[in-house]
């Protein structure tokens, strides 16, 4: 009978390409990592691995091997589903992935609403952007992961999990109150209007950054960029302390200070759509359900 523990040492060593990194995925020595999947090989009579200095690399027996090994967690996981929807009550731990700028409106309150109303669900939160959380799902190191896709950037659908849309989340500009093109009350801005005005965005080749920039472009202009940064709260700061204009989602605008708005922009394509992503077959599971159910409940609510 082979270690499915081992087998999964294998298969995040496909995955993260080095020793040391599965190590430290574990929370465990290099060396430890070594010895196990030299026992998997003793235990499969087979070579696994190729050794070249400090590379190591899969042979292609040990991917035939983690080829099977995925069928084999997901005949596990399906037993445990079973078990599990047959006792009807949600419990256990229940794993979320959740991007950065949802901590604060969307996870936090759906841990604390979990713990009131189900409280044999132990939710356990990690950071994680789109791409690492569906890694991570796929991986069954999470249940959930709650991701986002900019509507003005050609992302392909996620076909590898199951996908449930919960809202869109419209990106605004903030800006001083005095700035030009706030003065006009509740109106949509133009972003040419926003043309003349010193820019804070994302970073190019993040998600954010990319959606900014070609919504600007589409517009007629390259904005005028004089800081970059990923942080939401930092890229508010930077407004409030230099007057440059942002444009940001609409969920990182609850708590601005006073000395600035957030306007909605006449380009109604700029924005995120927020969903939740499963792996397949799992979201009729007891707990995975009822944290569906709650994350709808919130996401209506949420800012």
């Amino acid at each position: 009978m082979l270690d499915v523990r081992r087998l999964v040492l294998l298969r995040d060593l496909e995955v993260h390409g080095t020793v040391t990194a599965v190590a430290e995925l574990h929370g465990v020595t290099p060396s430890a990592v070594s010895q196990q999947l030299r026992l998997l090989e003793e235990e499969t009579r087979t070579r696994l691995l190729e050794r070249t200095g400090r590379s190591v690399h899969l042979t292609p027996a040990g991917r035939r091997l983690n080829s099977d090994t995925e069928h084999v967690l997901a005949a596990l996981e399906r037993a445990r589903i079973r078990l599990h929807t047959r006792t009807g009550t949600p419990q256990g731990p229940l794993r979320f992935a959740c991007f950065p700028s949802a901590l604060t409106p969307v996870a936090a309150p759906l841990g604390k609403a979990l713990e009131d109303s189900h409280p044999d669900v132990q939710l356990h939160i990690t950071e994680a952007e789109p791409e690492a959380a569906v890694r991570l799902l796929l991986q069954r190191r999470a249940d959930l992961a709650l991701v986002y896709r900019y509507d003005n950037l050609a992302a392909p659908p996620l076909t590898e999990v199951e996908t449930r849309t919960l809202r869109t989340d419209p990106l605004l500009a903030v800006l001083p109150r005095d700035h030009p093109a706030a003065l006009t009350a509740h109106s949509p801005i133009a972003l040419r209007d926003l043309a003349d005005t010193p820019w804070t965005i994302a970073p190019p080749h993040t998600a954010c950054g990319d959606a900014v920039l070609q919504a600007c472009r589409a517009a007629g202009f390259t904005p005028q960029v004089r800081n970059t940064c990923t942080d939401f709260a930092a890229m508010i700061a930077l407004t409030e302390s230099t007057g440059h204009a942002t444009l940001i989602p609409r969920m990182a605008t609850a708590h601005l200070p006073p000395t600035l708005t957030a306007r909605p922009i006449t380009d109604t394509t700029l924005a995120r759509t927020i969903e939740i992503a499963v792996r397949h077959d799992t979201a009729h599971e007891p707990a995975i359900a009822v944290c569906l159910n709650t994350l709808r409940t919130l996401l209506q609510t949420a800012p």
